[in-house]
């Protein structure tokens, strides 16, 4: 597998079954059920739907996160899967090299379970067995603007197309609202990315102006707020088997098809899910 900026990663075997330093582990899981069951049950009030949609294992989940660096709909949408499956049957999450490099939240984001964002590290989970999400969106996704709380983004990147054709497993869009109601995203930030080389320095193409407890107002490049307790809604949508072989997996046309399919979709579900919104942040 690729290397996430922090040493190399073990086999992904070794690295499921907690094998070494920083592997995978069951027991933090458990240990932070009741703190995550909280969170979901009573702060964000967490609804998660279309579980009977889902496929055999392995499948490639595809979805959107807000929340500008904490998306919060991704975290409880994780947990929500281990929740529901326990470990019977293993999510992966994803995430930018920036927040696996960072101190601490790295560390945990590995004992959870979560790979970089790399074809590689996804690639060899779809593989092993295991079921991955992806929010090929990355910071444009969820750093957008608040005003486009219930827009999909997918960032234009088809990458993913790619990884399902290679591994012949399904793709399963995942729509969610209520995330980017956890903080206020005022200004996307590109020209601050763009200013002093920032963009580069995180590999980001935004930097936000974000406006949440406790600062008030804070430029974020790591996590600079409390999430807000808005209410979260997440839909597992219908399954798109793909009629290819790994044969098509450089296929661009395919690729662009694929992806614009599953975009719709995602927004579809989207505005389901914000019509049942009353209020922003707390309903």
């Amino acid at each position: 597998m690729a290397d996430d900026g922090n040493g190399p990663i073990r086999s992904l075997l070794e690295w499921r079954r907690g094998d070494g330093e920083g592997g995978y582990s069951e027991h933090l899981m458990r240990l932070q059920e009741p703190v995550w069951d909280a969170l979901c049950r009573y702060y964000f009030r967490l609804e998660v739907d279309g579980w009977e949609r889902l496929p055999d294992p392995p499948c490639l989940l595809v979805g959107v996160h807000s929340g500008a660096a904490l998306t919060m709909d991704a975290w409880t949408l994780i947990y929500a899967w281990w929740r529901h499956f326990g470990p019977d049957r293993f999510l992966h999450g994803t995430a930018h090299d920036v927040l696996m490099a960072a101190p601490g939240l790295g560390d945990y984001f590995r004992r959870m379970g979560v790979l970089p964002a790399s074809g590689d590290a996804v690639s060899a989970a779809l593989a092993a067995g295991d079921d991955v999400i992806v929010w090929p969106g990355g910071e444009k996704d969820s750093m957008r603007h608040w005003r486009k709380r219930d827009t999909a983004v997918l960032g234009g990147r088809t990458g993913f197309v790619r990884m399902a054709v290679e591994q012949q497993v399904p793709i399963v869009p995942v729509a969610t609202v209520g995330g980017h109601d956890t903080v206020f995203v005022v200004n996307e930030g590109g020209w601050i990315a763009r200013l002093g080389g920032l963009g580069d320095r995180f590999r980001a193409a935004k930097v936000p102006i974000v406006v949440g407890p406790p600062f008030g107002i804070a430029i974020e490049t790591v996590p600079m707020h409390l999430p807000l307790p808005a209410k979260i809604r997440t839909e597992f949508l219908d399954p798109i088997d793909l009629d290819a072989g790994p044969e098509d997996a450089s296929d661009e046309d395919l690729h662009r098809q694929v992806y614009e399919h599953v975009e719709a979709a995602i927004q579809a579900g989207m505005d389901r899910l914000a019509a049942k919104r009353r209020f922003p942040v707390f309903l």
